[in-house]
């Protein structure tokens, strides 16, 4: 779990669409550091559902459970007829010293999670690139607004930022950044309230200047921060994607990371995504909703107070090492670094984190400190943690590369999601395969691609049709054909056919169901094991 805000969140969707008679969450927490302290927050943490809601915290373990009864499950705020439908939110935080932080270590793998927080915060300059294309129309643009105002509300006083707003024409606020005293945050949430769409998107431009105004500002012990928001492809100026990422490479060159916020679906994700990458950032959607403001608020909550710079994480004894050099650490935030112990040699290993705060360097090491064994969870727990986030960095590293090296990046992340059986983009479909028939594997598909051919062993599947005519929605078609099922959504017409219906005909490959009554998207998720069979659809007449 990753730990945001001081804390971590685990979110339990309880949407079963009609009252259940015996209806039961439980959740048990273990933490070997002991849980410093536990809430369950949500929809579904409102009266009357709270009387539905036991919590007990002990040291290192905590216990959550949930048993609303029927009559509960009509009478929340967020229930009705149709029963529950919203999320029930545990949140909690372990005990942490202010020194190296927590290690543990089982059958010769280690986790380290580094966490300090009694630091002071480092001043830190910020610009805010912001996208005011025409693309940007309504809620967007009024929810950029409104986020804009809280966020520069949130600067403190020794704190130096900017603004660019940009369509194809670049706005600035200020041409260099100021102080965040009072009378300049007032000129600025006003140009903040005054942002208009108009245009098409010149990103690359727009980007360079933020990276040029940052690179003037040379403050001594200070975090500089670049944050980009844009809700499209660029459209003006350059407009090829490898040659504006490698624009940015040069003109950020190592000095700062680069945040790019992706704003709706149409947004060219993995674009941003490697561009953030790139310059030692990450990438985030904003979800157009109706707390787009605050989920654009939030982010800038978890950038707001860096505590440290160029950390770098030292393991004496130590290899296979996952990522162990970070750009910035935040307060609320946590570095985690897993690898194995040399010879399983526990005397030998030696961890130590060096890092700058403020102006100054600053080493966390505990030498006489044991490092903990983890007794009480299973033995290759530690190791599948590691494995997580090599896989995970593995695939952050193949989307910057091409060539070559990407395939051999991409291969050894897919043989390490093979082995400890990861769900990932390279490993989201399970196919068995009938004996002796040679089967092709369909890949995931990418954001904004046309359907796939479906895979065909020995031929095209035949697809069961369904007519709306049938009394049957017609909006979902199942087929089972050569021990492989899928979910097509959204078919545009459908009738009964006996030949054989060309694989290209088929829709995306979807995981969820569309109520055709109520318009909500229900996710389709079963764990299945040994023979259990799933009647998810049932048609008497066509025999389906």
């Amino acid at each position: 779990m990753k730990r945001t805000h001081g804390k971590y969140e685990l979110q339990i969707h309880a949407r079963p669409m009609q009252p259940v008679r015996d209806f039961k969450v439980d959740v048990h927490i273990h933490e070997e550091a002991g849980i410093s302290f536990i809430d369950v927050k949500g929809g579904l943490s409102t009266k009357p559902l709270a009387n539905a809601i036991t919590k007990t915290h002990a040291d290192k373990q905590a216990w959550v459970y949930f048993y609303p009864t029927v009559y509960q499950q009509k009478m929340c705020d967020s229930c009705g007829d149709q029963g529950m439908n919203g999320d029930l939110v545990i949140v909690y935080d372990v005990n942490r010293d202010n020194g190296l932080g927590h290690i543990k270590k089982s059958d010769g793998y280690f986790v380290h999670h580094f966490a300090p927080s009694d630091l002071p915060r480092i001043r830190k300059n910020v610009i805010f690139v912001i996208d005011q294309s025409g693309s940007m129309y309504g809620r967007k643009i009024e929810q950029t607004r409104i986020a804009l105002v809280h966020i520069l509300n949130d600067l403190a006083e020794d704190d130096h930022f900017g603004l660019i707003t940009f369509d194809d024409r670049i706005s600035y606020w200020k041409r260099k950044l100021v102080q965040a005293n009072s009378k300049n945050l007032e000129s600025a949430k006003n140009f903040a309230r005054n942002i208009q769409d108009r245009g098409s998107t010149d990103i690359n431009e727009a980007v360079l200047q933020g990276a040029r105004m940052l690179n003037e500002h040379n403050r001594e012990g200070s975090a500089s921060i670049l944050i980009l928001l844009t809700d499209g492809d660029p459209t003006s100026g350059v407009t090829n994607l490898e040659k504006i990422q490698s624009n940015v490479r040069q003109a950020i060159a190592g000095k700062f990371p680069l945040y790019c916020l992706g704003f709706g679906f149409d947004v060219n994700f993995n674009f941003l995504e490697k561009m953030s990458l790139q310059n030692n950032g990450v990438a985030r959607r904003i979800y157009e909703d109706s707390d787009a403001d605050l989920q654009l608020k939030g982010f800038y909550e978890e950038v707001a107070t860096p505590l440290l710079t160029d950390v770098t994480m030292i393991y004496v004894g130590g290899t296979n090492l996952t990522q162990t050099n970070f750009s910035h650490y935040y307060n609320g935030s946590e570095i985690v670094v897993a690898g194995e112990i040399t010879d399983n040699n526990i005397e030998t290993f030696t961890p130590q984190v060096v890092a700058i705060s403020s102006n100054r360097r600053i080493i966390f090491s505990n030498p006489n400190e044991t490092v903990e064994s983890t007794g009480t969870v299973s033995d290759d727990h530690i190791q599948r943690v590691w494995a997580y986030l090599t896989v995970k960095q593995l695939l952050e590293k193949e989307l910057q590369l091409s060539g070559p090296e990407k395939e051999k990046v991409k291969k050894e992340a897919m043989e390490l999601s093979l082995k400890y059986s990861f769900v990932t983009p390279l490993t989201s479909m399970v196919v068995t395969k009938p004996p002796g028939e040679n089967t092709d594997v369909l890949h995931k598909p990418k954001e904004g691609e046309t359907s796939q051919r479906w895979p065909s062993p020995g031929g095209q599947p035949n697809l069961a049709h369904l007519t709306p005519a049938s009394g049957y929605s017609g909006q979902w078609v199942l087929s089972a054909d050569y021990g492989i099922a899928y979910v097509l959504e959204n078919p545009d017409y459908l009738e009964p056919v006996d030949a054989p219906i060309d694989a290209t005909d088929a829709p995306l490959l979807h995981r969820f169901l569309l109520n055709s009554t109520g318009n909500q998207t229900v996710p389709l998720c079963f764990d299945i094991s040994g023979a259990i069979i799933l009647k998810l659809f049932h048609h008497p007449s066509r025999d389906l």
